[in-house]
């Protein structure tokens, strides 16, 4: 596939990380989160503390991603198909770094971790469909 294409797509599969995330765990699981966190303390920034560049930089490195698996391996070009790889592709990668972090830290409890689990599959689920329906267009 055109690497281009790819490319655009990966970028746009960012932006819809992006603003996914701000949605599902800024509004959405804020407070659940905040009330399954564990008992390290001082761990999430407050927003005016945040380093907005990382965020970016960490949404479209996912978003690029998908865009490779599907483009270049996958031949993942529609909706459904890439909205499917893709909440497998994130429920994989959140079951690997949450389960992890649950043996190795105290950032979460087990409940906010399965939630983040399935936030990660939800999450990724639509932006793997987002990419696959923009790698599928003529």
């Amino acid at each position: 596939m055109n690497t281009n294409k790819i490319l655009l797509a990966g970028l746009i599969g960012g932006v819809v990380s992006f603003l996914l995330g701000w949605l599902v765990w800024g509004i959405l699981l804020a407070d659940f989160m905040k009330n399954n966190s564990g008992s390290a303390t001082g761990v999430m920034k407050p927003e005016s503390e945040m380093v907005w560049w990382a965020l970016i930089v960490g949404n479209l490195a996912g978003g690029l991603l998908l865009a490779l698996i599907f483009g270049r391996w996958g031949q993942i070009s529609t909706f459904i198909t890439g909205a499917k790889a893709g909440a497998v592709i994130g429920l994989l990668i959140g079951l690997s770094v949450d389960m992890t972090m649950l043996g190795t830290s105290n950032i979460m409890t087990l409940n906010g971790a399965l939630v983040d689990v399935l936030a990660n599959a939800v999450v990724a689920g639509l932006v793997g469909g987002i990419v696959g329906w923009f790698l599928g267009r003529k």
